[in-house]
C-alpha cells in the first residue's frame, strides 16, 4: 500500500444554522498495476489537493480502509485477472465505517456499436457510481470533484445531524417531531418520560390515533392546526393524556419546518409541564419517576474508575487496604448513588433504593433534586459497572486495553473466519510421569517445597518440569488439600486427569499455556491459606476453586473473545459472541473429564454433591472473563468490604473476625463473591509478583498480543489494540495503564479482606519500576543497560 499526502484545506460547510469544517478528502485508489487510469487519478487528487492512497491487493485495500476511513474508493472494475473488484467492494460494505463512503467502480469503455450493461449489478454489490475508462487527468478530476460537491458534502451533512439529535436525546424539554399530515416521526426520551409511551408506540402513527383529554376546549386543535398550517408558530396551553389516562397540564410550542418543495413538511413541538399547582408539581413528580420503571434490575451500581476519570463525581469514605502505605497512589473509590422507580409487587434492591432518593427529592432544594436527576438518567444505561473512558487520544493505551478485554466483539467481516486446533497429546516430552506424589524427581521435588511460598519461582519449575509445572504443582497442591479424599478417587485418576487437562493447554501460546494455568492454581492456593478466606469457605468451595484455577484457560488459542468474534470463529458462533473462551474452557474441561473413566474425577461422588460442585466450578471460571469486571468488585465491596468494616467499627473484641466470617458462611451468595474475586485476583496476580517474575509476565502477554495484532493486519480484521504494534508499543505503559485501571481497586479490596501485605508491597514495587522506564521512554521490560548485563 502507498501512501501519498497532498497539501489540502478544511472546507467550511454550512447546514442550517450549523457551521462545519470538513477535512482534506481522503481517497483510496484500489488497482492492482498502476497504469495510465490509475495515474488519471492520482493526479486529479494531487490538483484538487486530496489525500490519496494506493493498494494494490484486496487485503491492503481493506487494512487502509480500516485504518483510514476514506471518503472515496475508486475500484478497477476493468479486469477480474488480479482482483473481484465486486468482492472488493462487498468486503467493504460489510464494515460500519463504509457507510459514509462512496464507491466508484471503473468500468471498460463500450464501443458505439456495444449496447450499455446495465448498472444494477454494480449497485447491489454495493457500487454508487460508474466511471467509464478514461485517463484524461481532467476527466478523472471531474469525476472526484462532483462526488466531493455531491455525495461526500451530503454524508458530510448527515453525519453531523448525529450531533442534533444527541442534544434532542438529552434534552430536558420533551420534544415531538410529526409530518405534515400529523404523523410522528420522531420523540426524544423526555418526550416519552412525560407521556408514558415508548418510543416504538408512537412512531408511525398518526396523533388522531392517540387518546385524547377531556380537559381541552372542545375547538382547541382545530385553532392549533389552523394557526400552524399557515406557516405560524403557536404557543399555549394544553391538556395532554398520558398512556396511564390522567391528564396533564402542558405548556406547548408548535414550530412548522419548511422542507422539499418549499412546503411545511414537519411540525416540531416543544412540551413541558405547566407546574402552577400543587397538583401540577405532582404530576411532574409523577412523570418523573415514571422515566426510571423498568430500566434496571441490577442492585448496586458502583462503578470502580481509573484516576482522573470521574472528575464531576463525589468523594465517599472507601474501604482502604491495611497495607496501602505499601501501595502505589491508588484511585479513591467514588460511588455513584441510586436511582428511582416506580413501587413494584415484587420490588428489586434497585426499586427499593430509587425510592429512598425519590422521598429524598420531594423535600430538597431544587438544585439538590435537579443534580439527583441526572443521577438517575445515569441509571437508565445497562452498563451500571463499566466506567466510560474519554477519548482514545486521551489515552490510547488504557482505551485500546480495556477495549480489547471487555468487549466480546466489535464488528463482523464477511469472509473470515479464525478456527484454531486442538491436539491432545498426553506426553509432552521424555520426563516420567510420577506415580505418586513422592516419586517425582529430586530436583523437581526441591523447588517444590517452596511452593507455598508467594515468591515461589513459576518458571523454573516450568523449565526443570520441560513445560509440564502444572501436573506437578496440581499433584503436589491437590495433596496438601485433600482433593482425592473429598472427590473418592484414586491418586492416579487425579494424576491422569492432571495430565489430560495440561495436554490440551496450547504450549505455543507465549502467555495462555500450563504455566499460567500453575501460576493462577498456585495463586489459589496460597489465597485459600489465607484466615479470612479459609474461615468463609467450605471444603467444598475450596476443592471447586482449585479445580477451576486448573481449567480456567485449557484450550486457550492465544487470542482474545474480541477477535474471535469479529473473525466469526465456530466458538463465537457456539457461543453467541457471549463469554466465548470461558464457555469454551468449562465446557471442555467437562466433556474432557466424564469422557474417559481413567481420568474422571468426579465418578465417585454423588449427583447432588456433583451438580454442586460443578456450578460453584462453571462460576468461577466465568468470573475470569472481562466484561464483569466491574461488577464483580464492586459488589465484592458492597457486600462484604463494607459490612465487615462497619462490624471492625463497631466492634473491637476479640471474637469479631470469627463472627463476621461466621456470618459470610451463613449467606451463600457472599460465599461465591469470594470465590469469583479470589480467582480473579488469581487470574490477573502477575503485577503483584517479585519483579522478575512481573517482568517476565508483561513480556509474554505483550508478545501473545502482538501476534494478535500481526493477525488482524493479516486477515483484514479490526485490530482490537492497536497500541499493541509491536514496532511502536511501550510495554511500560501497558502495564501501568492495567494496574491504574483493573488491578489497584481490585487487589485493595481483595487485600482489605484476605490481607495481602506482601503481594501490595511487590505491587508498588512494580508500578514503581515501569513508572521510572516510561518516564526514561523506554519502550521494552528492562533498560537496554540491563538486557545488556
Amino acid at each position: 500500500m502507498e501512501d501519498f499526502s497532498m497539501l489540502g484545506s478544511a472546507t467550511e460547510v454550512q447546514i442550517g444554522p450549523m457551521r462545519l469544517t470538513q477535512d482534506p478528502i481522503q481517497v483510496l485508489l484500489i488497482f492492482a498495476k498502476e497504469d495510465s487510469q490509475s495515474d488519471g487519478f492520482w493526479w486529479a487528487c494531487d490538483r484538487a489537493g486530496y489525500r490519496c492512497n494506493i493498494a494494490r491487493t484486496p487485503e491492503s485495500a481493506l487494512e487502509c480502509f480500516l485504518d483510514k476511513h476514506q471518503e472515496i474508493i475508486v475500484i478497477d472494475h476493468r479486469n477480474s485477472r488480479y482482483f473481484d473488484a465486486e468482492d472488493i467492494c462487498r468486503s467493504i460494505r460489510a464494515t460500519k465505517p463504509s457507510e459514509h463512503t462512496t464507491i466508484l467502480a471503473v468500468v471498460p469503455r463500450t464501443s458505439a456499436d456495444e449496447e450499455e450493461a446495465s448498472v444494477l449489478p454494480l449497485l447491489n454489490a454495493g457500487f454508487d457510481r460508474q466511471f467509464k475508462e478514461n485517463s484524461s487527468i481532467t476527466a478523472c478530476y471531474n469525476e472526484l470533484v462532483q462526488i466531493e460537491h455531491g455525495e461526500v458534502r451530503s454524508q458530510f451533512k448527515l453525519r453531523a445531524c448525529n450531533a442534533v439529535f444527541t442534544a434532542l436525546d438529552h434534552c430536558q424539554e420533551a420534544i415531538e417531531i410529526t409530518s405534515e399530515d400529523h404523523v410522528i416521526q420522531y420523540v426524544n426520551p423526555a418526550f416519552e418520560r412525560m407521556m408514558g409511551y415508548h418510543k416504538g408506540e408512537l412512531i408511525g402513527k398518526e396523533l388522531t390515533e392517540l387518546p385524547k383529554s377531556d380537559k381541552n376546549c372542545a375547538d382547541l386543535v382545530d385553532n392549533i392546526n389552523t394557526f400552524i398550517k399557515k406557516g405560524k408558530e403557536w404557543q399555549g396551553v394544553y391538556y395532554g393524556r398520558r398512556k396511564t389516562g390522567e391528564s396533564i397540564q402542558q405548556h406547548v410550542k408548535t414550530t412548522p419546518v419548511i422542507g422539499q418543495g418549499g412546503k411545511i413538511r414537519h411540525f416540531v413541538s416543544l412540551k413541558r409541564l405547566h407546574c402552577t399547582n400543587e397538583n401540577n408539581k405532582q404530576l411532574y413528580k409523577s412523570h418523573r419517576d415514571e422515566k426510571y420503571t423498568g430500566d434496571n434490575s441490577q442492585s448496586e451500581s458502583h462503578s470502580f474508575k481509573c484516576k482522573n476519570r470521574r472528575k464531576d463525581s463525589i468523594d465517599v469514605k472507601s474501604v482502604t487496604s491495611q497495607s496501602s502505605d505499601a501501595a502505589p497512589s491508588l484511585p479513591t473509590r467514588r460511588y455513584s448513588s441510586m436511582a428511582r422507580i416506580h413501587s413494584m409487587t415484587i420490588e428489586a434492591p434497585i426499586t427499593k433504593v430509587i425510592n429512598i432518593i425519590n422521598a429524598a427529592q420531594e423535600n430538597s432544594p431544587i438544585t439538590v433534586a435537579e443534580a439527583l436527576d441526572r443521577v438517575l438518567e445515569i441509571l437508565r444505561t445497562t452498563e451500571l459497572y463499566s466506567p466510560q473512558l474519554g477519548t482514545k487520544d486521551e489515552d490510547p493505551h488504557t482505551s485500546d486495553l480495556v477495549g480489547g478485554l471487555m468487549t466480546d466483539g466489535l464488528r463482523r467481516l464477511s469472509g473470515n473466519e479464525y478456527v484454531f486446533s486442538k491436539n491432545v497429546n498426553l506426553s509432552h516430552s521424555h520426563l516420567s510421569v510420577p506415580n505418586t506424589i513422592n516419586d517425582v524427581p529430586p530436583c523437581i521435588a526441591q523447588l517444590l517445597d517452596n511452593e507455598e511460598s508467594w515468591d515461589f519461582n513459576i518458571f523454573e519449575l516450568e523449565a526443570v518440569t520441560n513445560k509440564r509445572p502444572l501436573l506437578y504443582l496440581g499433584l503436589k497442591i491437590f495433596a496438601r488439600f485433600g482433593v482425592s479424599e473429598f472427590l473418592n478417587c484414586s491418586e492416579a485418576t487425579l494424576r491422569a486427569w492432571l495430565q489430560m487437562i495440561e495436554a490440551n493447554y496450547h504450549s505455543s501460546n507465549s502467555y495462555h499455556n500450563s504455566t499460567h494455568a500453575a501460576d493462577v492454581l498456585h495463586a489459589t492456593a496460597f489465597f485459600l491459606r489465607k484466615e479470612r478466606v479459609k474461615g468463609s469457605l467450605d471444603h467444598l468451595d475450596e476443592v471447586a476453586a482449585l479445580i477451576a484455577a486448573t481449567i480456567h484457560d485449557v484450550d486457550h488459542p492465544g487470542r482474545t473473545n474480541s477477535f474471535l468474534c469479529n473473525a466469526g470463529s465456530e466458538l463465537a458462533v457456539l457461543y453467541n459472541d457471549t463469554a466465548v473462551l470461558e464457555s469454551h474452557h468449562t465446557a471442555l474441561a467437562f466433556q474432557l473429564t466424564i469422557k474417559d473413566s481413567k481420568c474422571n474425577i468426579f465418578k465417585n461422588i454423588d449427583r447432588n454433591r456433583y451438580r454442586t460442585l460443578r456450578q460453584a466450578i462453571i462460576d468461577m471460571v466465568l468470573a475470569t472473563e472481562m466484561t464483569k469486571h466491574f461488577e464483580h468488585v464492586n459488589k465484592f465491596v458492597n457486600s462484604i468490604n463494607k459490612p465487615m468494616a462497619s462490624e471492625e467499627t463497631s466492634s473491637h473484641s476479640e471474637g469479631s473476625d470469627c463472627e463476621c466470617t461466621a456470618n459470610i458462611k451463613n449467606f451463600p451468595d457472599n460465599q461465591t463473591l469470594i470465590k469469583r474475586m479470589m480467582i480473579k485476583c488469581a487470574d490477573v496476580a502477575n503485577p503483584c509478583r517479585p519483579l522478575e517474575l512481573c517482568i517476565e509476565w508483561a513480556g509474554r502477554i505483550s508478545e501473545e498480543y502482538f501476534a494478535q495484532t500481526d493477525e488482524e493486519k493479516r486477515q483484514g480484521l479490526p485490530v482490537v489494540m492497536p497500541v499493541f504494534d509491536r514496532n511502536t508499543c511501550s510495554i511500560p505503559k501497558s502495564q501501568i495503564s492495567f494496574i491504574d485501571y483493573f488491578i489497584t481497586d481490585m487487589f485493595d479490596a481483595w487485600d482489605a479482606f484476605a490481607h495481602l501485605p506482601v503481594l501490595m508491597q511487590h505491587l508498588a514495587n512494580n508500578y514503581k519500576h515501569w513508572k521510572t522506564l516510561d518516564e526514561l521512554k523506554c519502550k521494552s521490560v528492562r533498560l537496554p543497560s540491563e538486557n545488556n548485563n
